[in-house]
């Protein structure tokens, strides 16, 4: 009987692991950016709360096509006077917690494009030498060395970013990956990462589903474009996961807002059933601080 009840015991338990594995692989994280205002709170107070699994920091919105690069952290440093680099220990704090931290390259304001092959080439190792793992004189946030970099791509030309994306794969090591992420408008396919996207080189990619009437969440037309939309993205590309990008307030876009229990009841439920299922990205860590969105959705998440 003594033989009976231990192999029921290590039944039941490996049975209590295998649902414990399976629910956690439904488990998703939560991206946020930050930057773009002084009075969100430092890198490390962001990191801190324990909300976040990955931040993007945003934006170098200045680069290619010959221009010097140009980082702007808002109201947090100013780069010209060098006083970004104690960014540096924000990001080691947040890494430290297990969460990955990237430069978002991009945005919606902003001078960037690349010209060419070779311009693509020289943004690559910009990126490595000041931001990754290389060597710079002139590193914006210092010496701590970011987990990868984030193309949040809305302006210019659509041209030579898989280049980009091939580049700084390269760098690619054993053991310390250069993630890329991408953040493309949720009409499919996005008009300016399209290409980059079929390289197949993307981590995370958080697809934004605001500003988009098309493809997004209205209280009038309900849940059904955004899903539709979101099957799309899910069984059209291949990354390794993909996130529902999302404003965190109704003032964070111009449309989309998605009320919490909206999300947690009608949406989440359903693309948690995705393989590809990531998580969810927030724009942004300012108004996250105002609403406490993260905060309500983070166990439906």
């Amino acid at each position: 009987m003594a033989r009976a009840s231990q192999g029921t015991t290590a039944l039941l338990l490996f049975l209590l692991q295998t649902l414990a594995l399976i629910q956690f692989s439904h488990a998703g994280g939560i991206a946020i950016y930050w930057g773009q205002n002084g009075n969100e709170g430092t890198l490390t107070e962001t990191c801190a709360t324990g909300r976040y699994s990955y931040v993007n920091i945003a934006f170098l919105n200045k680069f290619g096509n010959g221009q010097t690069p140009e980082i702007n952290l808002a109201g947090h440093c100013n780069p010209a006077a060098n006083t970004c680099t104690v960014v540096s220990n924000g990001i080691r704090s947040c890494q430290s917690r297990g969460i990955k931290v990237l430069l978002s390259i991009g945005g919606g304001v902003g001078s960037y494009s690349l010209a060419s092959p070779s311009d693509a080439k020289n943004v690559a190792d910009y990126l490595w030498n000041n931001f990754l793992g290389g060597k710079s004189t002139s590193r914006p946030l210092g010496d701590a060395v970011l987990d990868g970099i984030d193309f949040d791509i809305e302006l210019g030309s659509n041209k030579y970013w898989e280049v980009l994306a091939r580049n700084l794969n390269a760098y690619s090591k054993a053991g310390k990956p250069v993630y890329l992420t991408a953040a493309p408008q949720c009409p499919f396919p996005d008009s300016f990462l399209g290409s980059a996207l079929n390289t197949g080189l993307f981590d995370y990619v958080w697809v934004q589903f605001y500003n988009n009437p098309p493809c997004q969440y209205s209280s009038s037309a309900g849940v059904n474009n955004l899903l539709s939309s979101w099957n799309r993205w899910t069984t059209s590309i291949k990354a390794g996961r993909i996130f529902l990008g999302l404003p965190a307030a109704p003032a964070a876009a111009g449309s989309g807002y998605i009320p919490p229990n909206v999300l947690t009841s009608q949406i989440l439920p359903v693309i948690q059933k995705s393989p590809k299922y990531g998580g969810v990205m927030l724009w942004s860590k300012y108004f996250d601080d105002r609403t406490g969105y993260s905060s309500t959705i983070i166990q439906s998440v």
